[in-house]
């Protein structure tokens, strides 16, 4: 059975988000330290990322296989889209690939020497302020700004790599060796790993998601999801950097969903005003950054105070959700740093083209498989919400740029 794809349906949630984003060290050997400071230090770390330590210990790495008629082809677990350029990116792929068990300590070393030479190369540039050498330590500052941007963007991706490995689940890689005769196909599908990420409530919106913009069902049969349908290459593409950015609100909004429902609980036992400071430091820093950030005024969360704001209010994502005005859906799906922003651009023109000339704008259709098509799509949404994740991580130890 076949079928003609198209964007014509647009989601219910969907329809608000944007369908298109714009689209050397030598080699070192990571040590950890022995002292018990920096191991500790670094294990908070850890924990802030939710990175865990997992050796190899003789597991089989993931691989993706992309098949069509007789030909396929096998890919490792680190062969993504995106290749780190910067030295930074580089020494962490050899310590995924070597030591793994260390990555999350050398990620937190790594981010703190960038947040170390930026700020020095910064403050070099106001001590030389009224000197003949202004000029030069304010270029030196801009060009070492421009290099750790693109160092913190690969360590980034590589964070977001490991949560992607632990759950044995590698990233796809560039379309145009998953394809024969236009014809793609991308097995196995690893759904229920990459749905098993999400809380039962997100993963019902997700499940929505996907049921609106390819049309299959969450209870489709198995004849359904190996149906091939055809799709444009260009509009796949939109369809997949939409989704992260669809993952990355969703985060969003569950943490924020979350925030209101500890808040009202909170005014429903009229507390008082020492003991709502005590609650609020013991949220999670995620959630504890919508209060003292982005949704700390009182138009955007409200303390149970407004009309009509009840507990029953709050009792599905779905709807609460729906009940966000244009502003606050921009403001959730809208990425906080230039850097997220920048390495969803990056990562989707990988994929689908390259970093040169981005999301290939051609007519070429491609024939593949709602199986196929959903693999992508969860894997999107995956990415974005792993990037919600690693951005409010990384920006505790090097302060990203507000987008």
């Amino acid at each position: 059975m076949e079928h003609c794809f198209s964007l014509h349906k647009a989601p219910s949630l969907s329809s608000f988000l944007p369908l298109l984003v714009k689209i050397s060290q030598g080699p070192r050997v990571f040590t950890p330290s022995n002292s018990p400071s920096d191991f500790a230090l670094s294990r908070r770390r850890s924990l802030r990322t939710g990175l865990t330590s997992t050796p190899f210990n003789g597991r089989k790495a993931p691989s993706v296989k992309a098949s069509a008629g007789a030909s396929h082809c096998d890919f490792s677990s680190l062969n993504t889209p995106l290749e780190p350029r910067s030295a930074p990116g580089k020494f962490l792929s050899g310590v995924l690939q070597n030591q793994r068990q260390f990555f999350h300590f050398a990620a937190a070393d790594e981010l703190k020497r960038l947040s170390d030479d930026r700020d020095a190369a910064v403050a070099r540039m106001f001590v030389s302020l009224d000197s003949d050498e202004a000029c030069l330590h304010r270029r030196i500052a801009q060009l070492k700004e421009q290099e750790c941007q693109a160092a913190v963007e690969d360590v980034m991706y590589m964070l977001i790599f490991y949560k992607f490995s632990d759950l044995r689940v590698p990233l796809v890689p560039k379309l145009s060796r998953c394809m024969y005769n236009c014809r793609l196909e991308i097995w196995p599908s690893k759904d229920w790993e990459l749905e098993s990420i999400h809380s039962i409530e997100v993963l019902e919106v997700v499940r929505d998601h996907i049921s609106a913009v390819i049309g299959l069902r969450a209870d489709s049969s198995v004849t359904d999801n190996w149906a091939t349908t055809e799709i444009k290459q260009l509009h796949l593409g939109r369809l997949y950097a939409a989704s992260i950015l669809y993952g990355y609100f969703l985060k969003s909004a569950s943490s924020r969903h979350q925030l209101e429902r500890c808040l009202t609980l909170v005014h429903q036992k009229r507390l008082n005003h020492r003991n709502s400071l005590q609650f609020l430091d013991l949220l999670p820093c995620g959630i504890k950054s919508l209060v003292l950030g982005r949704f700390s005024d009182a138009q955007s969360v409200p303390l149970g105070q407004g009309p009509g704001r009840q507990e029953k209010d709050l009792e599905e994502l779905r709807c609460y959700v729906m009940g966000f005005d244009p502003e606050t859906l921009q403001r959730c799906a809208k990425p906080r740093s230039k850097e997220a922003a920048h390495l969803i651009e990056r990562h989707s023109c990988a994929l689908f083209g390259d970093e040169q000339t981005g999301i290939p704008e051609t007519d070429e259709v491609i024939r593949t498989s709602f199986s196929s098509l959903k693999r992508l799509v969860l894997e999107a949404v995956a990415f974005g919400s792993f990037l919600w994740d690693i951005e409010e991580y990384v920006d505790t130890v090097y302060k990203l740029k507000d987008n």
